[in-house]
């Protein structure tokens, strides 16, 4: 707009103003030069062509310039989607300052996109990997196993299969959990929300881990505030709490281990906090993510899947809410899962 009232301004000044100049020199002048008809002099005619070449001249200068703003911009987005077409999602789009709003707007949206494409790509071959790696063990342990019963290598004892049998435990729970993320984040993710006793739900849980949890040193206690009647899938409620209870077997300190439960102004909220180690604050907003073991130095052998706390947050939003991770006040830390009720 700034660019056309400029150019229509510009032909105006001329035609109008230079006009009344024109006149007034020839009036003083040389009088005789204008014309007492319709017909113009020459002298007019040479006035009015002088006009439209000074018009056009203002048109194609502003017409050149506006079409560089604007099409600068586009042929470079133009230029940065063949070469994502043609597989480099490094591409990048270019505007100079001079560049219209609106075309530098569309610039910086697709350079965003851009990036977020890339960005996806590098999760998509990063998942690749950690799944690739986390089947690998139990795969290798299995093949290794079942041909040494073949050839004789082993015999076939009551502890060799199982053994195996936890190998094969093992990988049914990674699959589960990977397609538990999957269905999140595809949007197929469904619950059955009934009213149910959540205490009982959590008791049976505390009841199936207490054993092993006692066997590492840990001392499971339970403090669970709840009504009768809670609203919650209980299926995926007791997976969300087995996966947190495995998380503190795997990687808490032993010690005294309590299991939260509570309603609080229409929020239920479920956690379990341990004794330690805790987790560093620049960490605790990545525990939930996908493979994420925390402390890189850690060996593998101490983790898991890297996938439970990832589906105790794929269930928290599932329900409407969300996963936390904060310190507890005896240096351990407290993953919860809260939604509204």
């Amino acid at each position: 707009m700034q660019s056309l009232a400029v150019m229509a301004l510009g032909i105006i000044l001329i035609s109008v103003l230079g006009s009344y100049a024109f006149y007034a020199l020839l009036m003083a002048y040389s009088p005789s030069s204008i014309s007492d008809s319709w017909v113009p002099s020459h002298v007019e005619w040479v006035w009015m062509l002088a006009t439209m070449l000074a018009a056009l001249a203002i048109a194609v200068a502003v017409a050149v310039r506006l079409s560089r703003r604007i099409l600068t911009p586009l042929n470079s987005v133009a230029e940065s989607l063949r070469q994502m077409a043609q597989g480099d999602l490094q591409a990048r789009a270019a505007a100079d300052d001079e560049s219209l709003g609106e075309t530098a707007q569309l610039v910086r949206d697709f350079n965003a996109m851009a990036e977020r494409l890339q960005a996806t790509e590098k999760e998509r071959a990063f998942w690749n990997a950690a799944i690739a790696h986390e089947l690998r063990t139990p795969v290798t342990i299995l093949t290794g196993r079942l041909q040494g019963l073949t050839e004789g290598v082993f015999e076939p004892r009551p502890e060799l299969f199982q053994g195996l049998l936890r190998q094969v435990q093992g990988l049914s729970r990674l699959i589960e959990d990977l397609r538990m993320l999957s269905l999140r984040d595809s949007g197929h993710l469904e619950l059955e929300r009934v009213p149910a006793d959540l205490a009982q739900e959590i008791a049976s849980v505390v009841h199936a881990f207490e054993p092993r949890l006692q066997q590492r040193g840990f001392t499971l206690r339970t403090q669970v505030d709840l009504p009768d009647r809670v609203a919650c899938d209980p299926v995926r409620i007791r997976q969300a709490l087995m996966a947190l209870l495995e998380n503190v077997h795997k990687h808490a300190t032993p010690g005294e281990v309590h299991v939260l439960a509570r309603v609080v102004e229409g929020t239920c909220r479920l956690g379990v906090e341990d004794a330690g180690p805790g987790i560093p604050p620049e960490l605790a907003g990545q525990v939930f993510d996908a493979f994420h073991r925390g402390d890189a130095g850690r060996p593998q052998s101490a983790g898991g899947s890297g996938l439970g706390l990832a589906v105790v947050r794929a269930i928290a939003e599932a329900h409407g809410g969300r996963a936390a991770c904060e310190p507890s006040p005896g240096g351990g830390a407290v993953l919860s899962l809260c939604w509204p009720v």
